[in-house]
């Protein structure tokens, strides 16, 4: 798919992820609607990189909790009269080692579920119709914790893993008209979701790389623009994170 001229709505948008999927969406040609929660400073400054790169953006802010938020937030992009990618990108997580299971009460594990796994179902639910009209395009950001058990937390690595399969359920449900994919990342330097993993994780992480280094926002962010203008992939779940053999079996 040519994604000149389209439109993309990238959730999370104000973070180091989301902002570089924002870029290289431009870079592609796709107008961008940039989502946040609360820091609408760092989504200006996305869809500021957004329009150095000659297309449009615009900040919307999108409460993944709250499902009045969703609404609102795909009605306003139903304005438009078209949507044409979901990057399904914002997420939130907790560093709690997977032993200390007392720490990871109710309260916190449905935050991580609601934000991660019922937010995407419900956005991507609204938009649908959106998306079937065009031929859409919807890539969903998981982690490779979803895929192996280790990440910041239990909660995290299960909502990433009923994501993944989230993927797989959507690709059916919005088939022929809409490929829906997924991209997991591993660890990623200096991004605020790193700074919340157990130090145990974030170095065997590094160990296992075989490329040397983890993985970057800017693979990523290739990666999803990649399943985007692809035309007969779909369902499927591109791992980034330097070469962690432990992963390669999943991707």
């Amino acid at each position: 798919m040519d994604l000149t001229g389209k439109l993309a709505v990238v959730t999370g948008g104000s973070g180091d992820i989301g902002r570089a999927i924002c870029e290289a969406l431009a870079a592609a040609g796709s107008d961008v609607i940039v989502t946040y929660v609360g820091d609408q400073t760092r989504a200006e400054a996305s869809a500021e990189l957004v329009r150095a790169a000659g297309r449009a953006a615009s900040v919307l802010q999108l409460d993944q909790r709250d499902e009045a938020s969703i609404d609102a937030a795909a009605a306003t992009v139903a304005e438009h009269g078209r949507c044409d990618v979901l990057v399904n990108n914002a997420a939130w997580n907790i560093g709690i080692p997977f032993r200390n299971l007392g720490t990871l009460d109710s309260a916190t594990w449905d935050r991580v579920q609601e934000t991660n796994l019922r937010g995407p179902f419900l956005l991507t639910r609204a938009l649908a119709e959106l998306l079937q009209g065009g031929g859409g395009r919807v890539v969903n950001i998981a982690s490779v914790g979803g895929l192996l058990p280790g990440s910041s937390s239990i909660a995290y690595s299960c909502s990433k893993a009923a994501l993944i399969h989230l993927t797989h359920c959507m690709a059916v449900a919005l088939a022929p008209a809409v490929a829906v994919n997924c991209v997991a990342p591993g660890l990623v330097e200096g991004t605020r979701m790193a700074a919340r993993l157990p130090d145990e994780i974030s170095e065997g992480a590094r160990r296992a790389a075989l490329l040397g280094q983890v993985g970057s926002p800017i693979d990523i962010a290739n990666a999803t623009v990649m399943l985007c203008e692809a035309e007969s992939i779909t369902g499927q779940t591109v791992v980034v994170d330097g070469g962690n053999p432990a992963a390669m079996n999943f991707g």
